[in-house]
């Protein structure tokens, strides 16, 4: 007799260019397995390729739910192709995968076994829907990421410009042309902000949370709107070392056998926006705020590495701006006296 199915999962591995996939259920008994595996191109004939895969490899009677991980950008068009189409979909921060990665026993670490372990994890653990994002975010998760291109591109001119200004003969014509261009991207930048700033006000609830979020030091509105925009309202976060972990700002051990350690570095895997948001205010809030002073200053005279201070005060930022939506009540500093006292007013 056919053992009645209590769950099936699709585990997807998200990359740049493929998807991983693994598929996975739990009978009746809780029993679960691992069945079958394929990779499809991360576009959305992979996706219409990889539904007719899976449709053909599993029970039509039984519940279907597609698990993936949040990685930066790249799991987001399959995941509105299969929300779209009512799938049950749910997105797993990262360091819940990792973690219960480690449980497992399996030891080598590859695409097609981080799909199995997506797939076991939504078969063992309690998973929620994955809800699509207010449009408003998504208009600010555009127009800030541009806004991050255009500075950049507009660096790259300037150095362009300084180098052609101290060549023994420069030229006139190609100068201007630059500044010309530099121009126009400081008009596009203009708009971007007017777009960004239009956005939170026209938006009560989010206009409401930025204000929570720039009563923080450092931070600024256009900060503020980068971490609305990257963390869908910070959505899919349930505590500060999910959104450290979500920005790639968790520290991660190198470990060697059982007694060699390498240099403890942050793990860089994860939301590069949010993270490259956070380093100018942290900078500031070191300038500005004792409370995150004193915290760099702690960092650089235990190690001598500054890096290692401002990395630190990024962190604590990214925390506390968490704290500050959660709570709903504005950063208030004369309440931060030590690490142990109340971090917000009542």
């Amino acid at each position: 007799m056919k053992k009645k199915l209590l769950k099936q999962v699709v585990g997807i591995d998200v990359a740049h260019k493929e998807l991983v996939v693994s598929l996975g259920n739990m009978d009746q008994e809780a029993s679960t397995h691992i069945y079958a595996y394929k990779t499809f191109v991360n576009n959305e004939k992979g996706f219409a390729a990889m539904m007719l895969w899976v449709k053909k490899h599993t029970d039509n009677d039984s519940p279907l739910r597609y698990v993936m991980e949040a990685t930066g950008v790249y799991h987001e068009a399959l995941a509105y192709f299969l929300s779209d189409r009512n799938y049950a979909v749910s997105i797993i921060m990262p360091n819940k995968v990792t973690n219960f990665f480690r449980t497992l026993e399996i030891k080598t670490v590859t695409d097609k076994s981080m799909s199995e372990a997506i797939a076991l994890f939504g078969l063992e653990k309690k998973v929620d829907d994955w809800v699509q994002p207010k449009r408003v975010f998504r208009e600010l998760r555009q127009v800030t990421r541009e806004r991050d291109q255009l500075i950049a591109e507009r660096t790259i001119l300037k150095n362009q410009l300084h180098a052609e200004q101290i060549e023994a003969y420069p030229s006139e014509q190609t100068i201007s042309r630059i500044r010309i261009r530099i121009k126009m991207v400081n008009g596009q930048l203009k708009e971007t902000l007017s777009e960004t700033t239009a956005a939170i006000t026209n938006d009560q609830e989010i206009n409401r949370s930025v204000k929570l979020l720039t009563s923080i030091p450092g931070i600024g509105l256009l900060t503020a709107a980068v971490i609305m925009a990257e963390t869908n309202g910070f959505e899919l976060i349930r505590s500060k070392k999910q959104l450290t972990s979500y920005a790639g700002l968790d520290v991660k051990e190198k470990e060697s056998g059982t007694s060699v350690k390498g240099k403890p570095r942050i793990s860089k895997r994860g939301n590069r926006h949010l993270r490259k948001a956070m380093y100018m205010p942290a900078l500031s809030a070191i300038r500005h705020s004792e409370r995150y002073k004193a915290i760099f200053v702690r960092i650089v005279s235990r190690n001598g590495i500054k890096m290692k201070g401002a990395v630190a005060v990024q962190r604590k930022l990214l925390e506390m701006t968490y704290t500050v939506y959660k709570t709903q009540t504005p950063y208030l500093e004369d309440y931060l006296q030590t690490e142990n006292q109340p971090l917000l007013n009542s």
